[in-house]
Parts: C-alpha cells; structure tokens; sequence
C-alpha cells in the first residue's frame, strides 16, 4: 500500500473503534464478589484484605504479602522497610515507569539510574555495579513489559556489595525464573493491580517477602504509622492506639480485595493467552522493519507489553509519525518508556543529563507497545499486523 492508502492521509482505517493497549477483563462473578463486600460489615481494614494477602501470598509462593493502594504505594512501603533515608542512593533502571524512582525521593533517597541490556531492555547487571558508592542503600530493578531479570547475575551484585535487592514486578505477576515465581525472586517484591495490569482491582498494589519483619514495618507504614487497625481493636475492644512511625494512609479497601480475590484464579489463564498472542505477533511480524525483544530461555515471560523496535534506519520517518499513523488506523499503541533520568524532574532537581544511559536512551527513540490483554481476540492480533504492515510498507 501507498502512503495515500493510509487513514492518516484520509484513507479507510483498519478498525472504526480504537482497541487499546491494554484494558482490564471483568466478568460477572467479579460483580458478584464486590457485591457481596458492599452488602456486607466492613469496606476497608476488614477480613477480605487479610484473606486477600494469604491468597496472593500463597500464589506466588512467597510467606508474606502486603496489600496497599496502589503500585507506587507498593515502592513507597519497601524503601519504607528498607530504611531508605535523606541522602541514600538507590540504584533504579532507567527504563521504567518514574514510580520506581519517585518513591525513593519521596524519603530523601537519591536514584542514580542504571542502563539496559541492549537485546532485552532489562537492567544491565554490570550498569548496576558501575554505579555503586558508600552511598548506595538498595538496588531496585523491574521486570520490564513481563520479563523476569537475570536474578542470578543481580543477586550475585547485591551480595557481593551486601545490598538489600528490591524486585519491581508490576510488569510480570504469572511469570517464572528458573521454575520459580515472579514474587518469590527478591527480598522484597512489589505489584500493582491498575487496570492495565495482569490482575486489575482499579487501583491497588502489594509487597511480597519472606521477612516478617519487614511486613510488620509495611503494614505500620501503610496505616499512618499506627500499630493496630480499626478491625483489631472492635475485636479486642478498644479503643486505644499509638502512631510510633510518620506512616501514610495506603490501606487497601475490602473492595478491591474482593476484585482481587475473584481474579487471582484467572491469573494463570489470562498468562497463557497473553504468551499466545506473544507468539502470534513473533510469527506474523517477521520481516517488517522492527526488531523484537530478546526472551531468555530460563524464563517463563508474562508479557504485560510486547514492545518492539522500529528500524530507523530502513524506515523514512520517526517514531513519532509510525505512532500517529497507527493510532489514526485505529490501533492503540503507546510508548514504554521515556527513560525516567530524562524527566524535566530529575534533570533539575539531580542534575541528569542526556547520555548517562546510552542504551536506554537510544531504545526509546524506537520503542512502540502494540496492544496486548487477554481478552484480544485473533481478529484483534489480526488488525494489528494488517495496520503495523500497511503502515511500515508506505514508509
């Protein structure tokens, strides 16, 4: 096809309705099961975020999870538990969602910010060891678009160093490294359960570890810093608590626990319809001027994104107008991620520049996220080649 055939130029648009990027699936026991919540005693701090914590505990087999109100909340609690204070540096990847770097700041710690791997866009382990100083406190990394790290490689780093390694794994719930499971790789792990997420309760998120005592500090943290909860003291019958830590409300609600609850089963289902539209873009898409993600063969991948790489070198135009050109034909691809170091944030408060991370930096020039959930249909993976193709061609 010519560029003219294009719906950017006013040609007919491979779809009417945009399909998204990515989208959460409810179905009617879901329904059923924040009915029942609402119809019921507690709406927050009760049974259902206890039962909620053990169930998704149990799923990624780890000892303890903690529920809190979102993904950045998630970050915000581990550094908490971590000890991160004013002045700490915290190695974080580049590419990632700001969140994973943000929460440090907001307890005084300073990102320095590691590169990718070239082939995976995961964090690069020897970036990481370039990096680190008297100063360093932790080391975070995320299991980019559903990729578990090289946890090996990173676990060999953080002892070496003796650091505390926190796993940012919003990306990746319902995948494996070496037979384990995502949740069960890191001290401490982290969750988020926005829509967009492979389990969605509209907002959410949880910390998984193996350290009763780094859950204790979370669940202080997540509470204002007090030591009980409101169900914890109607049951003993008190009324009396004390703030022993500055915490912050990050409860999560009996309602959302509930969501989260009837979705957790679904999990390994929506994982594995997830990698068959993984497999069905690898195939289709060969021969068209991107270049897929490299997928380590000790790792079971739970492709949140599938990300690709434009060849802007065969290609006549940039990113930008590949993008518009797809989004005009009715394909919601997005970007993940400009790399966080390049923020109008972190280049005036700390003095990041362009260049610190030259991998990360380049990938993103090329980065498209095409769309990926579990309730795309083959017709839908079909209307994503047909556009990537019609667009790619005329350039």
């Amino acid at each position: 096809m010519s560029q003219k055939d294009q719906a950017i130029n006013g040609g007919t648009p491979v779809r009417t309705q945009l399909l998204p990027y990515a989208r959460q699936s409810i179905d009617d026991a879901d329904v059923q099961a924040v009915s029942s919540v609402l119809r019921g005693d507690w709406l927050t701090t009760g049974p259902a975020v206890q039962e909620f914590e053990r169930a998704f505990a149990a799923f990624v087999g780890a000892k303890e999870a903690v529920a809190v109100s979102n993904g950045t909340a998630a970050l915000h609690a581990a550094y908490f538990a971590l000890g991160i204070r004013q002045g700490d540096e915290v190695i974080v990847p580049a590419m990632t969602f700001a969140a994973t770097a943000n929460a440090a700041v907001y307890l005084g710690g300073v990102p320095r910010f590691a590169d990718s791997d070239p082939e995976t866009l995961l964090i690069d382990p020897a970036s990481i060891e370039k990096l680190i100083t008297p100063k360093t406190k932790a080391i975070a990394v995320v299991d980019y678009a559903g990729q578990p790290c090289d946890y090996d490689a990173l676990r060999s780093v953080a002892d070496r160093h003796h650091l505390p390694l926190l796993a940012d794994a919003c990306h990746a719930l319902g995948g494996t490294y070496r037979g384990k499971s995502v949740g069960s790789l890191a001290p401490l792990n982290t969750f988020s359960f926005h829509p967009v997420k492979p389990l969605a309760t509209g907002e959410g998120g949880m910390i998984t570890t193996d350290d009763a005592e780094l859950a204790r500090r979370m669940r202080l943290f997540r509470n204002h810093g007090i030591g009980t909860e409101h169900r914890e003291r109607q049951e003993k019958g008190s009324w009396f608590y004390e703030m022993t830590e500055l915490g912050f409300n990050y409860r999560l609600t009996d309602i959302q626990c509930a969501l989260g609850l009837s979705q957790l089963p679904k999990v390994p289902g929506w994982t594995a319809r997830r990698q068959a539209i993984a497999r069905q873009y690898e195939s289709a898409l060969k021969g068209l001027p991107l270049r897929m993600l490299a997928v380590r063969p000790e790792v079971t991948h739970a492709y949140h994104l599938f990300v690709v790489e434009l060849d802007l070198n065969t290609l006549s135009v940039d990113r930008s107008t590949v993008f518009r050109a797809l989004r005009a034909e009715g394909i919601g691809v997005n970007v993940h991620y400009i790399p966080v170091h390049l923020h109008p944030f972190y280049r005036e408060r700390f003095g990041t520049t362009a260049g610190q991370c030259p991998v990360a930096e380049a990938a993103y020039d090329r980065l498209l996220s095409l769309p990926m959930f579990a309730a795309m249909t083959d017709a839908d993976v079909h209307d994503v080649v047909t556009a990537l193709k019609k667009v790619l061609v005329a350039y």
